[in-house]
């Protein structure tokens, strides 16, 4: 998949936590998100705030928007990723373990798809004939 049909795939599934995502299209969404944050940190830095004794820096609304608007597609695409290598996306919770639970979610998104089909549907890799 390709990092235009990647993003495309991405906000055309906004908020489909059914079926299966490939590792490209799971990367290259990570990609493409990490690079819109870096940019709009740029263009619309945020301000530090004095809290009793505490400087606090304080995000930009465009950096919130931007969060907000990539929330849902972003875990829907983790849990597609999950199905991909025939995880339930109720393992994405293991984020919340310290350390070792990024750690364990990390080898499971980095994981080859499963070739055959499976309790989420048909392989997307065999569907797309590559």
């Amino acid at each position: 998949m390709s990092f235009i049909d990647a993003i495309k795939s991405y906000f055309k599934n906004y908020a489909t936590f059914k079926g299966r995502a490939r590792r490209s299209e799971f990367w290259f969404t990570v990609l493409f998100t990490v690079l819109v944050s870096s940019a709009i940190s740029i263009i619309a830095p945020g301000h530090r705030e004095m809290m009793g004794d505490f400087e606090v820096d304080q995000s930009s609304t465009l950096s919130n928007l931007w969060s907000l608007a990539t929330i849902v597609p972003s875990l829907a695409v983790t849990w597609r990723r999950l199905h991909d290598v025939g995880r339930s996306g109720n393992y994405f919770f293991f984020i919340l373990i310290p350390i070792a639970g990024i750690i364990m979610l990390l080898i499971q998104l980095t994981k080859d798809s499963q070739p055959e089909a499976n309790e989420y549907g048909a392989s997307v890799k065999v569907v797309s004939g590559e």
